[in-house]
């Protein structure tokens, strides 16, 4: 689009980052969905992978977090829920690289290995959770850390996550979050069901929906193969 993210309610160390990236404007759901979460309105997206989602919601809760950095506050103040380790690990990649110029802390946490690693990293004050539904939620029952300070809450992906059977383990932890008129919360998804639809409308705060493409799950750049 021609819309240039200097041109949105984002602070200088943001578009640094952004700048360093090569990114200088914004793609049609950046366009769309950021305008709305940086003035703390919900975000329910639809938009295919590889269109610049990630962005869109590490943007927002970054910004958020700046504008609400108490030092009282006990973290994580923001969680981001993935369907899968991939997603998560590519999530936290772009989190880094788009962070450069912040002081936040961030713990990836993911089935299938680095227990005791992941373990201490989110036992320490970290700032943000990047992670999928079954490890945060062992690590939770195991009171490593709580929600009561969360302040942005992103699911990527929802369509996945009921494909995968994770939506019990996602309510469990929405429902231990403040509510969800305290929080800013977004959610997207590469199709918007009636289940995605409802569970949005359930744990967020009247959230602005944003259809950007047909249910499709992948832009027409990705070369998929198998």
């Amino acid at each position: 689009t021609q819309t240039r993210f200097s041109n949105l309610e984002l602070s200088d160390h943001l578009l640094q980052g952004l700048h360093d990236a090569g990114f200088e404007q914004c793609s049609p759901i950046q366009d769309r969905a950021l305008p709305i979460a940086l003035r703390d309105r919900d975000v329910a997206g639809q938009a295919q992978t590889g269109t610049g989602k990630t962005a869109t919601f590490l943007l927002a809760a970054f910004q958020r977090l700046i504008n609400d950095d108490n030092e009282k506050v006990n973290n994580p103040r923001a969680i981001i829920i993935a369907p899968t380790r991939e997603l998560a690990i590519q999530i936290h990649k772009d989190a880094l690289t788009l962070s450069k110029y912040l002081n936040l802390k961030f713990a990836l946490i993911y089935g299938g290995t680095d227990y005791k690693v992941q373990l201490e990293k989110i036992k320490s004050n970290i700032d943000i959770v990047i992670g999928t539904p079954g490890r945060i939620i062992d690590f939770y029952k195991q009171k490593a850390f709580n929600l009561d300070n969360i302040q942005v809450m992103v699911l990527d992906e929802a369509d996945r996550m009921f494909d995968l059977g994770f939506i019990k383990d996602i309510r469990f932890l929405l429902h231990r979050m403040p509510e969800p008129k305290k929080r800013l919360n977004m959610l997207f998804s590469a199709t918007m069901s009636y289940k995605v639809t409802e569970l949005a409308y359930e744990h967020m705060n009247n959230p602005v929906m944003v259809r950007i493409e047909p249910d499709e799950v992948a832009a027409k750049s990705i070369t998929q193969s198998a």
